[in-house]
């Protein structure tokens, strides 16, 4: 197994603040959610992600995030789950890796926590258990603590209703915003109400990152960290300047996220996250086959045009904004 061991050097310390860029002390603003390459027969293959990982961050993306929900966590066994962990940590340099480690138990998701750190990961990211849906505030901030307390990395919360069949409450996020172990949240959830009451519910050093691609900008001109967003495998260029302006022009943030956000993430949210991705990215020549795996469906001729074309107008509106 190769030695991973220099990347302990990019965790925050135990009990310090939250993930900070490894050349400056600035929270990392912009992360990868990267989807998993498949070959034609539905292999991994882990060429194409060290590509990838190459790729995006050539593209200025800070840090990345293998196995979540744009990379099919969920269509993976164990053995290519930690795969695609040591791929990605042996591909990322010294770009900061946060692992996907989503369960439906407290003992599961530190498995996996477990198996994240031994992969050389710097962070976990959890969720309330699917399947076990309508739970008592109380006892999904229960859940929170008892991995918390026993995990063996820094980690994120991470809240995507549409999937796990319940929101992490504002106040669930108070609640926990205090534990040593936890350092912020990654909201999907699309209601841009929430995001802002989270943040006004937490502490300022508690990282507050928009998963809903086209809400990066608004959320970040709120007083967000920063965006994990799934349509930066294809165009990292446009998030990471779409970050830089909502920290600094007002006017470029709002033509980058109006003009060349949205239209593209529209794409995604009518294909699927992980299809539409990763056709974007065949479309691009980033990869070389779109697979994924069932239930999850390829985007046909007609929409992989479509997403092409959205992916050209988001270029070209980030090339024609003087960001100085």
């Amino acid at each position: 197994m190769p030695d991973r061991s220099h990347r302990a050097a990019c965790r925050p310390l135990d009990g310090g603040g939250p993930m900070t860029d490894a050349a400056s002390d600035d929270p990392v603003r912009t992360w990868c959610p990267l989807v998993t390459p498949l070959d034609g027969d539905e292999a991994v293959d882990h060429d194409a992600l060290a590509s990838l990982v190459s790729h995006v961050r050539e593209g200025g993306v800070e840090g990345l995030v293998p196995c979540g929900t744009t990379g099919e966590f969920a269509s993976l066994d164990a053995e290519e789950y930690r795969a695609v962990l040591e791929t990605t940590v042996d591909a990322a340099g010294d770009a900061p890796v946060m692992a996907g480690t989503a369960a439906t138990s407290v003992a599961e998701t530190l498995h996996r926590i477990e198996t994240a750190r031994d992969a050389g990961v710097d962070i976990g990211l959890i969720v309330l258990p699917y399947f076990h849906t309508a739970n008592d505030p109380e006892g999904n901030a229960e859940f929170v603590r008892r991995v918390a307390d026993d995990a063996v990395l820094p980690l994120y919360l991470y809240n995507i209703p549409a999937c796990t069949g319940q929101a992490i409450a504002p106040d669930v996020v108070k609640s926990v915003a205090d534990h040593d172990r936890i350092h912020g949240l990654k909201d999907s959830s699309g209601d841009f109400n929430y995001f802002v009451e989270t943040l006004r519910r937490t502490p300022d050093d508690f990282d507050c990152y928009q998963g809903f691609d086209s809400h990066l900008v608004p959320g970040m001109l709120q007083g967000g960290t920063g965006g994990i967003n799934a349509l930066s495998n294809v165009v990292p260029k446009v998030f990471t300047a779409g970050a830089a302006a909502a920290a600094g022009d007002v006017d470029a943030a709002r033509r980058i996220g109006n003009e060349g956000i949205a239209p593209l993430f529209q794409q995604c949210v009518a294909h699927g996250f992980a299809p539409a991705t990763k056709a974007a990215l065949a479309e691009r020549s980033i990869l070389d086959d779109a697979t994924v795996r069932p239930p999850l469906v390829e985007p046909g001729d007609e929409a992989r045009e479509e997403i092409g074309e959205a992916v050209d107008i988001a270029l070209d509106v980030v090339e024609s904004v003087d960001l100085g």
